[in-house]
């Protein structure tokens, strides 16, 4: 747990005592009042609909030993309150003056699809060698970042920082916190387009994680995604590929499906040929693979222990989950959706459900701006060719999915779509056989994991 005293504070933060003592010692930082322990350093965060500074005085009572604040409040005996212009910045400013504390390799993470998969991967092969620090959950933000760094200390020998955006300049912020020895860019897709005009302001955005990035640091690209196989050459630091084209750095051949168990495929390294398995379906995965591979080979890993590493990788929740349930098995994909993740998951289903029934239920992609129509209509076009019994649509937009295939006379493929996720369900539930395999997946605010909650709520499936 992070602990210094004021004094230190100030000199993070850049900002004067209010009142207090310089000498005053704080163990553990947080910005979520309900969360407040004894001794703790408060930051107050100011939202568009809510101002910490209104439970400062809640947050002494329940033990806070010191604050940040933006504007004077009033003293409180045996306690001490530091002013900042801005306790937001002021959160960065202590998380990058915490991280200069340790002198460890720090590997950042971004890209449209796959960081948080790769982010895992990555620090599964990590781990065989060293103690990681790594994001946990969705902490990849302005607020989360900061609060993972902040959790270093000296047992601590690497760490894997995963990256979030929805906007130009948050990668920019981020990166000057973290200050990677290795950047890691998965993929330029089309999340958050609504906000970027398109997949060359996404680009940029992205590769705002360079601006962080240690002057001798290195950057591993997809090079199979055309935006970043574009960049060779062009990023002014070493610059490894991995994919499926056997010309880049890392590359995988005789990649081979497993079902359930996952996949496979082999790697050529040093004239040696391994054969790699990682736990969970679909090709997409090979890729997170291969990012794992090529951070744990540049930090001397061996590629023995790298393979061990990946074998080890489990999903996070919400995250292609397979669960059996009363002789079905749900896909449970519902963190979070664009098209390319869409198509990914689409693929694991037709894959798992080749001798059996596959039903895809897909719910809206949100932030698509302008083009939310056609890029949900694509994602039809992409399944109309797809050996999967049913497809279930639910949301506004998610409606040209199903019309794609529809359009596309593919009778095989029964379409129906919904306004809710109950509706769905109800249909779902009429439906249902033993055998089946259901896919569940769209953005996080269409909560498609109750559709799942509702399924594993069954009493018995018919046969």
């Amino acid at each position: 747990m992070v602990s210094f005293d004021c004094a230190e504070l100030i000199e993070a933060v850049d900002g004067r005592l209010l009142w207090g003592s310089f000498e005053r010692i704080f163990s553990g930082i947080t910005t979520d009042s309900r969360k407040v322990a004894k001794d703790n350093l408060f930051i107050p965060l100011v939202g568009e609909k809510f101002d910490g500074h209104d439970y400062i005085e809640q947050c002494f009572d329940s033990g806070a030993a010191v604050c940040l604040t933006q504007k004077p409040i009033p003293g409180r005996a045996g306690c001490s309150a530091i002013i900042v212009k801005d306790t937001a910045k002021a959160l960065k400013d202590i998380a990058a003056w915490h991280r200069n504390k340790y002198d460890i390799p720090v590997v950042g993470i971004t890209g449209s699809v796959g960081k948080t998969s790769t982010k895992d991967m990555i620090a599964c092969v990590l781990s065989k060698k060293f103690e990681v620090l790594k994001t946990q959950g969705n902490f990849n933000n302005e607020i989360g970042l900061p609060l993972t760094l902040l959790n270093l200390d000296e047992k601590h020998e690497a760490a894997v920082i995963e990256m979030g955006m929805s906007g130009f300049g948050e990668i920019s912020r981020l990166t000057a916190v973290t200050q990677p020895d290795i950047a890691v860019i998965t993929n330029i897709g089309v999340s958050h387009i609504e906000k970027l005009g398109s997949q060359q302001g996404i680009l940029k955005a992205k590769l705002e994680i360079l601006e962080g990035l240690k002057p001798d640091g290195l950057v591993v690209l997809n090079g199979d995604d055309s935006l970043l196989k574009e960049q060779r050459g062009k990023l002014g630091f070493r610059t490894v590929f991995y994919g499926m084209d056997t010309a880049l750095d890392y590359s995988a051949e005789n990649y081979e499906s497993l079902g359930e168990e996952g996949t496979s495929f082999n790697i050529t390294w040093n004239k040696n040929t391994y054969r790699v398995k990682v736990p969970v379906p679909g090709v997409h995965n090979v890729y997170n693979a291969l990012a794992a591979i090529a951070v744990g080979v540049e930090m001397n890993i061996p590629v023995e222990t790298i393979i061990d590493g990946i074998a080890e990788y489990s999903p996070g929740n919400m995250r292609q989950n397979i669960i059996s349930c009363k002789g079905i098995k749900i896909i449970n994909d519902a963190y979070n959706a664009s098209p390319q993740s869409m198509q990914a998951a689409i693929n694991v289903l037709e894959e798992l459900s080749a001798k059996s029934r596959g039903i895809a239920v897909l719910g809206d992609m949100l932030e698509m701006g302008e083009i939310a129509e056609e890029l949900h209509y694509s994602v039809g076009k992409f399944i109309r060719n797809k050996k999967i019994k049913y497809l279930i649509t639910v949301g506004k937009n998610s409606g040209n999915i199903s019309r794609a295939v529809a359009d596309s006379n593919n009778t095989a493929i029964q379409t129906c779509h919904f306004n809710n996720n109950s509706d769905a369900l109800e249909y779902i539930l009429s439906i249902v056989r033993q055998g089946d395999y259901i896919l569940i997946k769209g953005s996080r605010g269409m909560k498609m994991e109750q559709i799942a909650e509702g399924l594993m709520q069954m009493q018995a499936v018919p046969e």
